[in-house]
């Protein structure tokens, strides 16, 4: 008896190639949201009274115009210098909100609720400590990233 497995070949089918065209990703978000927006206009302008409805049709044709001057942008031709400042923008934006919005927690609690000791309130509101915590340690990320970016 031979107890040695056939070795039986068959070759496995390649995957089908389709030829998908490559379309730039703000055209299709443009034409996406066109789509969309356009059909809830349409919906609405019966039901509005005709000077919202006419404020609704001129956001819409503004909407237009932005997202077809959006959609020409070539993603591939920004280079990492230009989105620098973008990224320093949003990590300090994460860091101030952070610590913005721990103020006026801290100054809610203060006012709303001056009988609970500090180890009461953060033990109250414990989700909204670690949430501001994070925005604010999310932006300093963001940020320190951007600083050992090596320069060109």
């Amino acid at each position: 008896m031979d107890f040695e497995p056939e070795v039986t070949t068959t070759s496995t089918p390649k995957a089908a190639e389709f030829d998908y065209p490559q379309a730039k990703p703000l055209a299709l978000l443009r034409d996406t949201e066109c789509l969309l927006r356009r059909k809830t206009v349409k919906t609405l302008m019966p039901v509005l009274p005709p000077p919202v409805a006419n404020n609704l049709q001129a956001a819409s044709a503004v909407a237009d115009e932005s997202l077809s001057e959006l959609a020409e942008i070539d993603l591939d031709a920004i280079s990492d210098d230009e989105l620098k400042p973008a990224r320093i923008f949003i990590g300090l934006t994460f860091s101030g909100f952070g610590a913005l919005f721990m103020v006026l927690l801290v100054l809610y609690l203060d006012a709303l609720h001056p009988e609970l000791s500090a180890a009461e309130q953060i033990r109250e509101y414990w989700y909204q400590y670690v949430w501001f915590v994070c925005l604010g340690v999310a932006g300093m990320m963001i940020l320190g990233r951007e600083a050992m970016r090596p320069k060109n």
